[in-house]
């Protein structure tokens, strides 16, 4: 590869397509050409980059001639059947999507805990579920100094999880509320939800992405499976419920860990403190943790309210926020990009 790129970026009208434009950007990458693609009912629009326009073009098979690398966001569909165009064409493919993640071929890549596997690339990389990676930014640093055995844990999603047709949802269920005067008690609205399958203002869903035979979801149990690839740990358990929220942005995760090793809250804290991409922010008494809002439009995770758990042995309970949008997708995809150069 030359040092400038031809970039390709796949779903980029969406909320992580967006994301992703602005990482590429904002941290320099060397792109000498761009190329927009989406659907057909997005061609011919135009969007910023670095001041200038780029016209959109429509995904076709053949959209990928002279690409460098291309960056994946329009759901596991398409990347199932365009990725392998791209990789014919002579792109390496960053997939944000859970198609190729749990395929053997394919590296499963957060750059601060196993940027090395990137080497064994064919041709497609790819991105970790949004939740894993933020969660894994705290635990993979104290699973190197303490070795994790399991984790019990509890994702409190933001809307932006599920794309910019149920940010608009919250937000005008949110002004429907407002806009009728309706006491605290009487939130339930009369409008029918269409992304989510209660309405999400004002409530808690727990349910996010479909049930298993298990009970659990796929999303619930991603974290196992993904944890396991991404951390070369095949003996770690996960027991996580997933729960959609009324925030816009960043998703929070409460993890109670167990370890190999003793572990107390200051050597804990001294391990998080050395971790690159995370934040300490762990002062109770004075009120300050990781807050959904403070941490959504920030490329770093941040990590708090870390104690001793007391129903665990060797356990460490602790709280983990980071945005969705940045760590969770857009900017772990460029991060992994950054790791080809």
């Amino acid at each position: 590869m030359s040092n400038l790129k031809h970039v390709a970026v796949v779903g980029a009208t969406g909320a992580v397509g967006v994301e992703m434009l602005r990482c590429l950007e904002e941290r320099g990458f060397p792109v000498g050409q761009l190329t927009l693609l989406a659907s057909a009912r997005s061609a011919g629009k135009k969007m910023k980059f670095k001041g200038e326009d780029v016209t959109i073009k429509e995904l076709t098979p053949d959209s990928f001639t002279g690409v460098d690398i291309a960056l994946f966001s329009a759901g596991g569909g398409i990347s199932r059947d365009f990725a392998p165009h791209a990789v014919k064409a002579g792109a390496v493919v960053v997939d944000n999507s859970s198609y190729f993640r749990m395929d053997p071929k394919v590296p499963l890549i957060v750059p601060e805990i196993n940027a090395a596997d990137v080497k064994g690339h064919q041709g497609i990389l790819a991105n970790p579920n949004c939740t894993t990676a933020i969660s894994l930014m705290a635990l993979y640093p104290l699973h190197q100094a303490f070795g994790v055995k399991r984790i019990f844990a509890s994702s409190y999603q933001a809307v932006s999880g599920t794309g910019a047709q149920a940010i608009e949802e919250l937000a005008k269920q949110s002004r429907e509320w407002a806009s009728e005067n309706r006491a605290w008690d009487a939130a339930k609205l009369d409008s029918q939800p269409h992304v989510y399958p209660h309405q999400i203002a004002f409530n808690a869903i727990p349910h996010v992405d479909s049930f298993l035979d298990n009970g659990y979801t796929k999303e619930e149990m991603k974290m196992e499976n993904e944890g396991r690839k991404i951390m070369h740990h095949p003996d770690f358990r996960a027991s996580v419920t997933c729960v959609r929220i009324p925030v816009f942005r960043a998703h929070s995760i409460a993890i109670s860990a167990e370890f190999e090793k003793p572990v107390s809250v200051a050597a804990a804290r001294e391990v998080l403190a050395g971790a690159p991409g995370l934040d300490v922010i762990d002062d109770p008494a004075n009120k300050k943790y990781p807050l959904a809002l403070d941490i959504a439009g920030r490329d770093n995770c941040a990590v708090g309210r870390i104690r001793l758990d007391c129903a665990l042995d060797n356990g460490l309970a602790f709280w983990v926020v980071g945005d969705q949008l940045l760590k969770g997708a857009a900017l772990n995809a460029v991060q992994i990009a950054e790791c080809l150069l």
